[in-house]
């Protein structure tokens, strides 16, 4: 069985400098949750091919 969301954060917020704030810790807590939403759209197959965000990318840049 693998690591409860508890242990999770708890491991986070241990791994982070002793003069953290609260809000830095919500933020890595809000970019871990965005990250690993990022992941499982992936393994879903949710994702936007490479060839696609250059596109979408170089349209925006030369804006």
């Amino acid at each position: 069985m693998g690591v409860g969301v508890k242990e999770e954060v708890i491991n986070l917020v241990k791994s982070l400098p002793k003069e953290v704030t609260v809000d830095d810790i919500m933020k890595e807590l809000y970019f871990k949750i965005q990250v690993d939403k990022g992941l499982k759209e992936l393994d879903e197959g949710k994702g936007i091919p490479h060839e696609e965000v250059e596109k979408k990318l170089s349209r925006w840049l030369s804006k």
